[in-house]
């Protein structure tokens, strides 16, 4: 791939192309002004779209910016992301923080994200590794997710909270219209919540049984490890399982 060195500088903007870094090529280019995203470092993009497997990443240099791969973005646009839709959902009603939180994670799940990226066709502007190409990279949802969260985390490095966030509503429309996490029961509510937040996986444990056998109460008790726990008491295990997991997305989530 051609070395590059450019810059061109117009009356309020400026395009730069790093030396010793790879061009973005012209049809990624103008995929992402097609999706608002407006391209003025190119390295910083190469590297939204560059998965770790990719061979063609560059050392860091003095001042430059490097290829390397899209991590420390994604990591930056996931918050964003983040953001911009726990603020939508905010103003969209009156429901419950437990309410929000479960259509939050639902809304920002790297299943959500790739179904995004495929739809704006980011799978063929993927940098992947020749193995992880073959392997079927560009349609892991893992990759797709991650590659969507960069991306919206350049946006806003290059042009500011409030682009990334229109640009965020725009793709996201029709999942914010939609039913996405309204539904869901409780505990796969919880199970996504501790997966999106890095957590360990929530255990049940019964804690106490009251009652004659004919009208027995149950409680339970739902832990996520370094975190805390929650109960909840029901005339059923999986009732008060429920109960549990709502108990501890009200109280944590």
């Amino acid at each position: 791939m051609d070395l590059v060195h450019r810059r061109t500088v117009g009356p309020d903007r400026k395009r730069v192309v790093s030396a010793d870094i790879a061009a973005l090529p012209g049809a990624t280019r103008e995929w992402l002004g097609a999706h608002g995203f407006g391209v003025l470092d190119e390295a910083r993009w190469l590297r939204a779209l560059t998965h770790g497997s990719f061979n063609g990443t560059v050392s860091v240099k003095s001042g430059q910016e490097s290829a390397g791969d899209y991590q420390r973005l994604e990591f930056l646009g996931d918050r964003v992301l983040g953001l911009a839709v726990a603020s939508w959902l905010y103003r969209a009603g009156d429901s419950p923080e437990g309410q929000l939180s479960q259509r939050l994670n639902a809304l920002v799940s790297g299943a959500t994200c790739a179904r995004i990226a495929r739809t704006i066709g980011l799978p063929d502007h993927i940098r992947l590794g020749k193995q992880a190409r073959e392997d079927g990279g560009a349609d892991s949802d893992n990759i797709l997710g991650d590659v969507m969260e960069a991306l919206i985390g350049a946006c806003f490095l290059e042009h500011g909270y409030d682009r990334a966030r229109d640009i965020v509503y725009d793709l996201w429309a029709k999942e914010l219209a939609g039913n996405a996490g309204k539904a869901k029961h409780p505990k796969s509510a919880l199970q996504e919540w501790a997966a999106h937040n890095k957590r360990a996986m929530p255990a049940y444990s019964v804690v106490d049984r009251s009652g004659p056998d004919h009208a027995m109460r149950f409680t339970v008790e739902v832990t996520i490890p370094s975190l805390g726990s929650a109960r909840g008491t029901a005339t059923s295990k999986s009732e008060a399982e429920k109960c549990a997991a709502e108990a501890f997305l009200e109280e944590f989530g």
